[in-house]
């Protein structure tokens, strides 16, 4: 195996990384959106490992929010909204979660968590935005007194006030995030631990700066050679990232720009599997319990499986790709 001196002390193993950084209750930030470059790897080593009572927070997203909650991993989520696109409108596992009021749960637009998280990153305790007027955002809260009372939520929502340099107008104060620990899949990471995510990056760049620490999983580690040609393009500095577990195929069934889309027969499957309690079960007994590495469910795919998914290198996706 290639050794990388440089990132030696943070190269480390999905279990390694997940038991360090990933405790009952911590306040997650989940990288990635909707059906796009989900930090699928680390989830299912989450669920494995029996982790309860995470905090989510997020930008908007899809499936692995929907299989943490749907395995019992969630206890609060603050986030603007969780879908897996064409598959479905609603995340289903955690519309059933909040429908049971098995979760708890506060709503914010995509603007206000995604200011939320540059607040954490600024390390400024809340940041103005114009972002919910109009909106039931502002007039309700989904916490309870109870639940502000706690460590890791604010005591309020958010709060209207006046513009202190044009008091005709009101602005949102918004309070600040700062998780426990940020999930982010990248495409490459260097060998001195820089991170280049290429294509959207939605808010993780602001969610891994706001963390306490940040976990990184990657498709490939390449030269500090490469990661140093365009440096435009690179997108962490090393000295942010405190784990790095290299897993191709780490956002699998979501897409991974330039790697692999998502897999649509994978989702459909995972949709109908997720309607009904018992045969959600199954999925997860199939498709994460009884896997006990990452490389495991890739061998259950296969290679054909696999190539059936792989991106055109070019344009980052499948062109004609099935995806009804």
């Amino acid at each position: 195996m290639k050794r990388y001196p440089e990132i030696e002390d943070k190269l480390m193993s999905l279990g390694e990384a997940v038991g360090r950084f990933v405790k009952d209750g911590s306040q997650v930030a989940l990288g990635g959106f909707t059906v796009n470059r989900n930090p699928m790897a680390v989830a299912y080593e989450i669920i494995r490992r029996g982790v309860k009572h995470l905090h989510i927070v997020c930008h908007s997203h899809g499936q692995a929010l929907d299989v943490l909650v749907g395995a019992g991993c969630v206890k609060r989520i603050e986030m603007a909204y969780g879908a897996n696109g064409r598959f479905a409108s609603t995340c289903i596992r955690f519309r059933k979660a909040v429908e049971r009021e098995e979760v708890e749960i506060e709503d914010y637009s995509n603007n206000q968590m995604s200011m939320r998280f540059l607040a954490g990153a600024l390390g400024i305790p809340f940041i103005p935005s114009r972002s919910g007027f109009g909106t039931d955002l502002i007039g309700r809260e989904g916490f309870g007194p109870a639940i502000r009372s706690e460590a890791k939520v604010a005591s309020r929502k958010l709060v209207v006030v006046s513009n202190p340099f044009n008091e005709k107008e009101n602005v949102v104060l918004l309070p600040a995030l700062t998780p426990d620990v940020a999930l982010v899949h990248a495409q490459y990471v260097g060998e001195d631990g820089t991170v280049r995510i290429k294509g959207l990056t939605f808010a993780d760049l602001e969610q891994a700066k706001s963390a306490g620490a940040v976990i990184v999983t990657c498709e490939e580690i390449v030269p500090k050679a490469y990661i140093r040609l365009d440096p435009d393009q690179n997108s962490l500095p090393p000295f942010l990232i405190d784990a790095i577990v290299k897993v191709p195929y780490g956002a699998y069934p979501t897409a991974c720009r330039l790697f692999y889309d998502y897999d649509a027969k994978h989702l459909n499957m995972y949709k109908e599997a997720a309607r009904d309690d018992e045969t959600f079960g199954r999925y997860l007994d199939d498709w994460v319990y009884s896997l006990k590495s990452h490389d495991q469910l890739l061998d259950r795919i296969g290679g054909a499986g696999l190539m059936t998914i792989r991106a055109n290198p070019v344009i980052g996706y499948i062109p004609g790709l099935d995806r009804r």
